[in-house]
């Protein structure tokens, strides 16, 4: 098992936890009035538990029909939903976002507009496998040619994403950065890809 570590502390909206492994995969928490949603979770018993300090258990998250990591175990032992690629999140502040809507790629995002937070799975990374090594966002090896364009139209002060830890000032700089550069880095980043590894 990887080395576990919590990140991106979001004060009183939540906090985020990585797994210090090559593919760095990372779990949110994300709190609002008294509930708690866990989007894509590794399950690390210690980032749980603190999450269950934030509020109630609302529902687990998972925004990419692949990742399906620890999180239907962990919905199972919060006795809440598993929602899987959902296109509405009921009850919560968030809207969804749809990335890709293919038969072996369904991947939604979250925006929640009241913390200006963005929220992705694999569309968007900060880990050296996403970025190439330049700058601080990079798109999915394989959307680069066509990238979700759609996440540049969100002012997100924050940027949560499946893999890497988090942009918390000027996220919205660092995304459209990222998608306008999506094609001309892509080299860079064939170099860096891992062949193997975990969602």
């Amino acid at each position: 098992m990887s080395a576990i570590r919590a990140c991106d502390d979001l004060g009183a909206d939540g906090f985020s936890w990585i797994a210090d492994e090559a593919m760095t995969r990372t779990s949110h928490v994300l709190a609002a009035d008294g509930r708690v949603w866990l989007v894509d979770p590794v399950d690390w018993p210690e980032g749980v538990e603190r999450a269950l300090g934030l509020g109630e258990p609302a529902a687990v998250l998972q925004l990419l029909d692949r990742h399906p990591r620890d999180c239907a175990a962990i919905a199972e032992r919060l006795d809440v939903p598993h929602l899987v690629t959902p296109d509405a999140v009921p009850g919560s502040p968030f809207e969804v976002v749809p990335i890709m809507r293919r038969r072996r790629w369904q991947e939604r995002a979250l925006w929640w507009p009241g913390t200006r937070t963005l929220v992705t799975a694999d569309a968007l990374g900060t880990n050296r496998f996403f970025t190439g090594g330049r700058g601080a966002v990079g798109v999915h090896m394989l959307l680069r040619l066509k990238p979700p364009r759609q996440l540049g139209a969100f002012d997100a002060e924050r940027l949560l994403v499946g893999h890497g830890e988090g942009v918390l000032t000027d996220a919205a700089a660092a995304i459209r950065h990222a998608l306008r550069r999506s094609r001309r880095d892509l080299p860079r980043v064939l170099v860096r890809l891992p062949f193997a590894g975990r969602p």
